[in-house]
């Protein structure tokens, strides 16, 4: 083969490769431009995004019952989950002890005030024997002082009847408050004293109960900059729901009632309580839920979250500019119901951004 015919071989090929070449590029660049993405144009609503706490309920009152005074209990007149009122009679502790304890002190305040008549009576007889210059001053101090001993007897053995009425009285153990019996871990016969480990039973108030649920530091902050104060919010934050165990709703809305001012180092968060009526006692102290918070925000830019990234702790959108993907940092509500953002900063009413898939965008890629 001569020399000729190899350098035309070569530029044939050379030619073949470069057409190649140019229908790829032109399939590649074509290929490019019939990619589409799903856009939108910002604009503003009025959005109302619910946000869940853990939380857990308790009664308004659970009152543990200890006895005041030492004996065995000699009848149980309640039941466990049983309704009480106010000053309804629980417990009978031994009452025999103590009706002696109160004999005697009775006795002794008697004695006293026999004493205490009798050394009046010499006082007065002594103090006019004095008078008549009989006796001396030193009998007159003496029987004066034996007076005032026995008005201190009479006032010290009042005070021991008072306590042994005190301590009989505790024998019989009262309701403090309206409320719901709790478990009954001791029966008749148990010997019970002010130092036992368990409480002889809890009362319960769940005409309302509390809930009480956390917050974290940047959710504090955001509530107070929404409603100007903690103290507004208190007054204007709207009624919360609570979710139950079960994941249903329950039926009557509560109010939050109080937050804490103080944010917990441990945990940084903060504590808050609502109540909710209990008219039908469907909620038991010690049970567990989500409070559910509405935040309504008035011509906000609400975008879904598939049109940001999260990188860290910021957050990007791709806007379309000249038909081609433009990353912007963005500022959102801590607030969200893991679907969609409020956005706070960082979009302009009328601008358009990618709105699924941003994960897979990559900076300046054409879009259609």
């Amino acid at each position: 083969m001569n020399m000729k015919s190899l350098n035309t071989k070569w530029i044939l090929l050379i030619g073949i490769s470069s057409c190649v070449w140019i229908i790829s590029c032109k399939n590649t660049s074509n290929t490019q431009e019939k990619i589409s993405y799903m856009t939108m144009k910002i604009s503003t609503t009025d959005k109302e995004l619910t946000t869940s706490y853990s939380a857990t309920i308790q009664g308004c009152q659970d009152i543990d019952i200890y006895p005041q005074v030492s004996g065995t209990i000699e009848r149980l007149c309640v039941t466990e989950g049983q309704v009480v009122q106010k000053g309804q009679l629980l417990f009978i502790i031994d009452q025999v002890p103590y009706n002696a304890a109160l004999s005697t002190a009775q006795a002794n305040t008697q004695v006293a005030k026999t004493a205490l008549a009798t050394a009046e009576l010499n006082y007065n007889s002594t103090k006019e024997l004095f008078e008549k210059k009989v006796v001396s001053a030193f009998n007159l101090k003496i029987s004066e002082n034996d007076f005032l001993a026995a008005k201190a007897q009479l006032v010290q053995a009042e005070a021991q009847e008072l306590n042994a009425r005190n301590n009989l009285s505790y024998t019989e153990v009262k309701s403090p408050s309206e409320g719901v019996i709790g478990m009954l871990p001791y029966r008749v016969g148990a010997l019970v004293s002010a130092n036992i480990p368990q409480p002889l039973t809890t009362v319960s108030d769940n005409s309302s109960m509390y809930v009480y649920f956390s917050m974290n530091e940047n959710q504090l902050l955001n509530m107070s900059r929404q409603y100007k104060s903690i103290d507004e919010a208190l007054k204007n934050m709207p009624e919360v729901l609570l979710k139950l165990n079960d994941q249903s709703i329950y039926e009557q809305k509560g109010k939050i009632e109080s937050i804490s001012g103080i944010i917990d180092r441990k945990t940084g968060t903060v504590g808050i309580r609502a109540v909710f009526p209990n008219e039908f006692r469907l909620l038991h102290s010690g049970a567990s839920g989500n409070v559910l918070i509405p935040q309504v925000y008035k011509d906000c830019i609400v975008i879904p979250q598939g049109a940001t990234v999260r990188l860290q702790d910021k957050i990007i959108v791709y806007k379309v500019i000249d038909d081609k993907a433009v990353s912007t940092l963005i500022t959102v509500a801590e607030i969200n119901n893991g679907r969609e953002y409020i956005v706070l900063d960082g979009l302009n009413i009328g601008e358009e951004i990618i709105s699924e898939g941003a994960g897979l965008i990559r900076e300046g890629i054409q879009v259609k």
